[in-house]
């Protein structure tokens, strides 16, 4: 029964740490322009912040839900969550040569993880019946 638990804790916890490292690592690159035309530069990092945390927090709000956690409460803690690691990461690219710690950014981690839940909630109950059937056995149904 305790290999049990524990194999469920490694399945539910091991993917948000490991996406939680591949953002790190990502962090500790220097940055360079994805192009030379800063709005277009701007919407492309942006939206990587958006994906990034949005993922970050669809598997966080998965191992909080089926750790017993009510829906409502795992989403809560979800987004708190992303959105601290969003703050904790601003602060460690403060030590990476050629990245600067951006307030902005930890919004957009944050809209990233609040897109993921309402996608959960609103769109997945609508979505067609094949991806509901993944969404579940993702279980995040």
């Amino acid at each position: 029964m305790a290999k049990l638990r524990k194999q469920k804790f490694f399945d539910l916890w091991l993917p948000p740490a490991l996406w939680a490292g591949l953002i790190f690592w990502f962090s500790s690159l220097p940055t360079t322009p994805t192009n030379m035309v800063y709005w277009q530069d701007f919407v492309v990092k942006k939206s990587a912040h958006i994906f990034e945390y949005g993922i970050l927090t669809i598997l966080i709000y998965r191992a909080l839900k089926e750790s017993g956690f009510s829906k409502r409460k795992a989403a809560i803690w979800s987004v708190l969550a992303a959105a601290m690691y969003g703050a904790a990461d601003e602060f460690h690219q403060s030590f990476t040569p050629g990245r600067e710690p951006r307030f902005r950014d930890v919004i957009f981690d944050t809209i990233g993880a609040s897109l993921a839940i309402f996608s959960i909630w609103k769109a997945l109950p609508k979505a067609p019946t094949r991806l509901k059937s993944w969404a579940k056995s993702f279980q995040l149904l």
